[in-house]
């Protein structure tokens, strides 16, 4: 007997969209066939709507430890199981920093109970950490995160020659973030002469600029080929970074790159309306960065979506723009903010899930999941392709309470989330008790 049956899914899934029904036991796909009518503990007429791999998203952060009164391990794991976001991978940035590796087992111990989702975290590197990234265990961490923009605390690697012991030593695939600390710098000093206390949002994507970015992608590009280094360059944002990355697919490629959602749906005509809401870094830009992005993913040349999830409270927010941290959380609308993109026909339901799931379970060798598979684990989400949602303060799970989505309608709604072959979301609402997620495990 099967623990569930899906009946009448269309499955989106390997750039194919197909009728079928799913057979879910002990945590696994069992059986993926047109009609299936054994019996099942619990069968769900799925009524047509879309099946797709649950969500991996390898670019989140939930503040724990350290930052919670931001977010957690618990709130934001559930508040992702309402945006189809079934495994994760965390970020290092944290208080103290997951920088040791005596840290990042303590993370892998808080999630095994807290996290609602699959997990995994990624170790920090610094610029004195080499040791540390030297004995990793590649079958625990994700990767290695390396913050080459401003970042908190020890975290940002500004030091040329610890930046060349990381892409030459690291055992992990480098993923980094590419903004140049020295010309942000130079370039707040001058907007602060400028502009004194009248400076605001709407120039933080002329402080932390195209020019800013690019300089430190190339840097980092140029160092992985130097080592022959795996590569995986996180949140671009510029058109002029795109003659950085080759097309193809992303098993043949050793520098690989991703895009935000924010960064596929925002510009900078935004900043009069949502002003810091929307500050994060590396910036949202002009018109013409984001229809480059969406261009240079639809050829190959970006090859992850991921959301970036960065939680701050509302008054830390509402702070003036120079103090305001940056960050937006989007952990519970990223798939839906692809969907709105999918209904103005600029991507496809198959891209979306390559991007989303399939390439990053390749990218970083993750085991058994990412697709919809026989023998796979049954993470899935189901989408309402065309029922709307409104986001309001009654539906916004995030701890911090806020989007900058509020009051925004998608086109989509997520109808359901399965992880590990149990349901988990379901018409709005997140089951109670549910079990907590697995650890990612890797191929490597």
């Amino acid at each position: 007997m099967y623990d569930i049956i899906l009946k009448n899914c269309k499955i989106v899934n390997e750039n194919a969209i197909y009728e079928s029904d799913v057979a879910i036991k002990n945590a696994r796909i069992e059986l993926i066939q047109s009609s299936i009518d054994q019996e099942a503990k619990q069968i769900i007429d799925i009524a047509g709507r879309y099946l797709l791999p649950g969500l991996i998203d390898d670019q989140v952060h939930f503040r724990e430890p350290g930052l919670t009164h931001k977010g957690d391990i618990a709130t934001e794991s559930r508040a992702g199981l309402a945006g189809g976001v079934t495994s994760y991978f965390e970020m290092p940035n944290v208080n103290p920093t997951t920088t040791t590796n005596e840290n990042l087992t303590k993370k892998f111990e808080m999630a095994s109970t807290r996290s609602l989702s699959n997990y995994s975290f990624h170790l920090g590197g610094s610029n004195t950490n080499i040791e540390e990234i030297k004995k990793v265990d590649i079958h625990q961490a994700a990767a290695l995160k390396v913050f080459m923009g401003a970042s908190t605390g020890e975290m940002l690697v500004d030091s040329l020659d610890a930046l060349d012991d990381i892409f030459h030593y690291s055992p992990l695939i480098v993923v980094t973030h590419c903004e140049d600390p020295k010309r942000v710098k130079d370039r707040e000093k001058l907007f602060d002469e400028k502009y004194g206390d009248k400076v605001s949002a709407e120039h933080h994507h002329l402080i932390r600029d195209d020019q800013s970015c690019y300089l430190s992608s190339s840097l980092a590009v140029n160092l992985a080929k130097k080592y022959d280094a795996d590569l995986h360059v996180f949140h671009l944002t510029t058109e002029k970074e795109m003659e950085l990355f080759s097309k193809g697919e992303v098993d043949n490629k050793k520098i690989t790159a991703e895009v935000c959602v924010h960064h596929m749906y925002f510009n900078e005509s935004y900043y009069s309306n949502l002003g810091n809401q929307i500050k994060c870094n590396p910036s949202i830009k002009y018109e013409s960065d984001r229809q480059a992005l969406i261009s240079a993913l639809l050829d190959d040349k970006i090859d992850i979506i991921a959301t970036d999830h960065a939680p701050h409270t509302w008054e830390e927010k509402s702070q003036n723009y120079v103090d305001a941290p940056a960050g937006l959380p989007l952990v519970q609308h990223g798939l839906q903010i692809l969907m709105d993109l999918y209904h103005q026909d600029v991507i496809s339901l198959e891209t979306i899930v390559k991007k989303t799931s399939h390439n990053v379970a390749k990218r970083f060798q993750i085991k058994d999941r990412g697709y919809i598979r026989e023998g796979y684990y049954a993470d899935f989400v189901i989408l309402d392709a065309d029922k709307s949602y409104t986001v309001s303060n009654e539906n916004i799970l995030y701890k911090c309470g806020w989007s900058p989505f509020k009051d925004h309608t998608f086109q989509s709604s997520i109808f359901m989330t399965i992880v590990n072959g149990i349901v988990a979301f379901e018409n709005g609402k997140v089951k109670e008790n549910l079990p907590f997620g697995m650890q990612i495990e890797f191929d490597r």
